[in-house]
This record gives C-alpha cells, structure tokens and sequence, in this order.
C-alpha cells in the first residue's frame, strides 16, 4: 500500500506520525512517490484552535482531490473532538490514541473499502500508548515520547478533553528507548509529551520528573539532552539542582507564559503569577548561566484591557527571553474562554501581535548578538547551498561554510549574526 501522511499542530502530533510511518513500514507499506497516486491518504489533525479544524479538514479534502479513490483517513484530536464532522468526511475516523489500531483499520480500509470508526472515550484511558521512538528519515535528532494527556484545563484550550488525563511512560522504559536511539546513532534526544511537567503523578509512587530526565540521560551517554515545552510549577530549586548535574543537558528552556499579567492568567486558569515566573527564570539563569529563556504568548484573550496587555510588554521584555511564539487568542469552541464576556476583534488582536512581536524580535536580536565570540557545540543536521546548518544547545540556528557534516557534533566559533542564524566556523 503507497500512502501519504500529513501533520498539523504540535511535536506530540509529529511524533506521532513519526510512528505511525515506522508501524506502516514494519507492515511493508511505503509512502507514495511525489506524482504517484496513493491507496490511502491520512491526516493527522490538530484542535487547538478553530482554524486548526479547519486546516485539517481543507488538508484532508486537498489531498482527496489529488488522490481520487484512496482510502481517507484521520487521526488525531480534531477527530477526537469532533467525531462526527470527521465521520462525515472520512472512511478511518480515530482520535488520539491507538496508533496500531489505527495502522491496522487504514490497512483493512485500503483492502475491503470499508468504513472504520476508533474513536475512543479519552478520560477513561488509563495508561500510555507505547510507540516506536525514533525521528522522520535523515534527521539527526529524535523524539521520545515520555507523557500523555493534560489535567490543567486552562480555560482556552480544549486538550484536555482529546487528551484525557495524564499518563506516564514508566522511566526504566524510557531509558530503554533511549538507549536504543543512542545505538542507532542519535546525537540528540528530544523528550516531549503533552505536559511533561506532570509527569510520574500517575506512576506508583508519584516519581518526580527529575528522575525520568535522570534515568534517560544514564542511557544514553554522550547523547544531548532537550526537554519539551515546560509548566514552570515544575522547575522548583530542587528539580534545578538536579538538572544542572546531569551532563549534555540542553541549556533552553521553553516556558509556557501566555500572558504577562496576573489578572489574565487568572481568567486564563493558569497555575502561576508573574512573581513565581520571573523566579523560575532567575532560577533557571542561576543553575544554567546563559541558558536561552523561550515561550508561547497569547494575545487578545477576552477581556484583556490596553492596561493589561502594556503590563504584559513590560513583563515579557524584563524576562528577556531568547525568542518567543506569539499567537493571537483563537475562539475555540467547548473551553470555557468561548463563552467569555470581552472578546476583542480581530484588528485588535492582531495589533497587539504586532507590538508584541516588535518586543520579541529587539529581545532576540540582543540574545543573539551576545553568542558572538563564544564556541558552541552544534549538531548539524542539513545541508543546503555549500553550507551546513545545526542547532547549538541553546537551539539557536547556527551555519558553517563546508559540506559533509550532517549528523555529527561539532565545536564552532560563532563570528556573525545573519538574520536568525548564527554564522561561524569550526574549530
């Protein structure tokens, strides 16, 4: 069976696909050639937002037009949520969890045009969906998947309800995947989950997350280590002690904010004010000086006043965070927020995108003129008009003149800033 897989939303969705292609090809299915037609078309969705339905569903009709009479099939959280829009488009409607399931259902829907529904109760799953770990073909960097689910249910976001509750790959397992990936020649590990601050409260014992990084790192020797988006709840002194002992640990931290002010998190139903954050930052620059800062800001949220949202500039630039992703807030129906009193027009939202962003790029351009003159250790992973390109361990983007240094580490001499990347030469 030819196949083709599209990905919307979040590094969860992308590991995700990952595995499902690496189920597929265990089962000698192949991806489709570009030109050739494929027996089965899949979408793995994204509900974060409106528009992320919407997106799923133009991706799914797209690739129906180009493929007429392949199998249509969706995965994911838009068809978790929204089951029955899905049902109506599509032959294999599943949700978010059973990957070999799913595999199977595209299999026996390619082979007997059957129509096949997985969809699932979320909040009833009690354990987390083992799956193959690795990275898509020639990456140099892998993802393991270490946590599912969400219990914060913040009053924006709907993954709670595709997700379900929080449930933890036990830590011995994934060391053993850890070790595996270091054995197939994976520089970096990428450890990511829906919320992996909240993971081991599930596990016997409640293990703290220090742990589970502790025990994937002794696996997986000489291999860098990143961690996923973070609550920052969880990087309390202890936890921050622990992790600057652990070697080859990346040194960024991507800190979910979304607001700078303490009356919009509020309303938002987030677990922090700006007090805590701002001492999780100095915290984290005390353990791991130089460390890059990063987050996601929300702008717009319904009720938020030109008062509240100036004290959110104010915050984020004392933060000064080495880059930032800045969305305005999206309708999405089912939170809580949707049926907020004060939601803001769109030339508003966006406007205050505009000045936050105005922020971000005089903060990023400051962080990244301060790398200049340092050596960095970079991964490169791509090679593209006689340069190679890598992530250092801050994850900035660095490039060197030379070819031939796809997967290895090296040290590099950063001389330049060129837009957003870093420009230097190995030493």
């Amino acid at each position: 069976m030819k196949y083709i897989i599209y990905t919307l939303g979040c590094k969860v969705n992308q590991y995700e696909t990952q595995a499902i292609e690496t189920l597929l090809a265990e089962h000698g299915h192949s991806p489709a050639a570009p030109g050739e037609r494929a027996d089965a078309v899949i979408v793995n969705t994204c509900a974060v937002t409106a528009e992320s339905g919407r997106k799923s569903r133009q991706a799914l009709r797209r690739l129906m037009g180009e493929n007429p009479g392949a199998v249509s099939c969706v995965c994911g959280c838009w068809s978790q949520t929204d089951a029955g829009a899905a049902r109506s488009m599509a032959d294999v409607v599943w949700g978010s969890a059973d990957r070999r399931g799913f595999v199977a259902a595209v299999e026996r829907a390619a082979a007997d045009r059957v129509k096949l529904d997985g969809v699932d109760e979320p909040f009833r799953r009690r354990t987390i969906e083992d799956l193959p770990a690795g990275a898509f073909e020639g990456h140099a960097r892998a993802w393991l998947k270490v946590e599912d689910g969400c219990a914060n249910f913040c009053s924006y976001c709907i993954i709670p309800y595709s997700r379900g509750g929080v449930r933890s790959l036990p830590a011995e397992r994934a060391a053993e995947l850890a070790r595996g990936l270091a054995g197939e020649g994976y520089r970096e590990i990428v450890l990511t989950g829906i919320e992996i601050a909240s993971w081991g409260r599930d596990l016997p014992g409640r293990p703290s997350p220090a742990e589970l990084i502790e025990a994937v790192a002794a696996a997986a020797p000489g291999v860098r280590l990143r961690l996923g988006s973070l609550e920052p709840t969880m990087l309390t002194e202890e936890l921050c002690a622990r992790l600057a002992r652990i070697e080859g640990l990346c040194p960024h931290f991507h800190l979910s904010l979304q607001s700078g002010c303490d009356a919009t998190l509020a309303r938002m139903n987030r677990k922090y004010g700006t007090a805590e954050f701002a001492a999780v930052c100095g915290r984290l620059r005390r353990y791991f000086p130089g460390c890059a800062l990063t987050t996601d800001l929300i702008c717009g949220f319904p009720g938020e006043t030109e008062e509240e949202f100036a004290a959110t500039l104010e915050f984020i630039e004392s933060c000064a965070f080495a880059a930032m992703h800045i969305f305005p807030y999206s309708r999405r129906p089912g939170t809580r927020a949707d049926a907020m009193p004060g939601q803001l027009t769109r030339a508003v939202k966006h406007e205050r995108v505009r000045r936050a962003q105005a922020v971000a790029a005089r903060m990023r351009r400051g962080y990244l003129a301060g790398r200049v003159g340092l050596t960095e250790s970079v991964l490169f992973e791509t090679e593209e008009d006689g340069c190679c390109l890598g992530h250092a361990p801050d994850y900035s983007v660095v490039r060197v003149e030379g070819a031939g240094l796809r997967g290895l580490v090296k040290n590099v001499k950063i001389r330049a800033v060129s837009g957003e990347m870093l420009v230097g030469a190995v030493v």
